[in-house]
């Protein structure tokens, strides 16, 4: 059982940046390849980044990639997501996840998710 709870959510103009962290329960953080999604008002849930078991593999979606970058720390049982350069449009609920299987997509077949942390990027 893995339990996930986000963090460093808010509100930022846009062009700003906001780090968010995902803190996950448990002793095996390092067998679990983790993702980073968002859930805008109205739209579905979407793929933004995801990281391997060491951190040695990541993966971004087209519409992020040079903007926000995944990474963990396991000694702290931590995934972030550094986002710059923030738009409007990325202002949604994030959500990170865990599986056991990394996968280099766009899948949302991760078998832990946390509960969300609001981003509101302000024109």
């Amino acid at each position: 059982q893995v339990q996930l709870v986000e963090s460093g959510g808010g509100l930022v103009q846009a062009g700003g940046s906001l780090r968010l962290s995902c803190a996950a329960s448990g002793r095996t953080f390092s067998s679990y390849a983790m993702g980073w999604f968002r859930q805008a008002p109205g739209k579905e849930r979407e793929f933004v980044a995801a990281i391997s078991w060491s951190g040695a593999r990541t993966f971004y979606a087209d519409s992020v990639k040079g903007r926000f970058t995944i990474s963990r720390d396991n000694a702290k049982n931590t995934v972030y997501l550094q986002m710059n350069s923030l738009k409007p449009e990325d202002t949604a609920v994030y959500y990170c996840a865990a599986d056991h299987r990394y996968q280099a997509g766009s899948s949302d077949e991760y078998y832990y998710w946390g509960q969300g942390t609001q981003v509101t990027v302000s024109s």
